[in-house]
């Protein structure tokens, strides 16, 4: 499939989708634009074609993401929830995270978004959370092993003798958190 074929199937459900999130109408053209060109470079790379509607809403929301982090600007966790790029029947480790975020104690699951996918200092998290900078980084670090044992949980990964997460999704039929 050619970028001009994606664009012509999935753009107008891209632009619905990145308004619903962002809400104004120039920060949505512009990410389509940066999603479309960042699908136009990597589109070689996509081996299995029935995938390709949850990549490109995948790339998508990264691209999302990238807009919040460069505006400065707050989103909510929903960001990471179900899109319609996601109705096919495969599992994949976004599944098994979404499950585990969904499940994280709010008190460790803001200043992880604040730190680790913002891009806030810690130290500016402490200060917007009015908490001290040990305890920031205390619960930062409780919500990154939270998620790690939601992956050894969930689907049986493994850490190594690095202190990497390894192991492979298994099917959500057996996925402990998915379901």
């Amino acid at each position: 499939m050619t970028t001009k074929q994606v664009w012509s199937k999935y753009s107008d459900d891209l632009k619905r989708f990145i308004f619903s999130k962002v809400k104004d109408q120039t920060a949505t053209d512009d990410i389509l634009q940066d999603a479309f060109i960042k699908i136009h470079t990597k589109l070689h790379t996509l081996k299995d074609i029935t995938k390709l509607k949850p990549w490109i809403f995948s790339i998508t929301r990264n691209s999302i993401i990238d807009y919040f982090k460069i505006t400065n600007q707050t989103f909510d966790a929903a960001i990471f929830e179900e899109n319609p790029g996601d109705h096919d029947h495969s599992h994949t480790e976004q599944d098994c995270l979404r499950g585990i975020l969904k499940n994280l104690p709010k008190k460790y699951r803001d200043p992880l978004f604040l730190s680790d996918i913002k891009g806030i200092k810690q130290q500016e998290v402490a200060d917007q959370l009015k908490q001290s900078l040990s305890t920031t980084k205390s619960q930062i670090q409780r919500a990154r092993k939270l998620i790690a044992q939601g992956f050894m949980d969930c689907c049986g990964f493994v850490m190594n003798e690095n202190g990497k997460l390894v192991g492979e999704i298994k099917d959500k039929d057996d996925c402990k958190i998915c379901n």
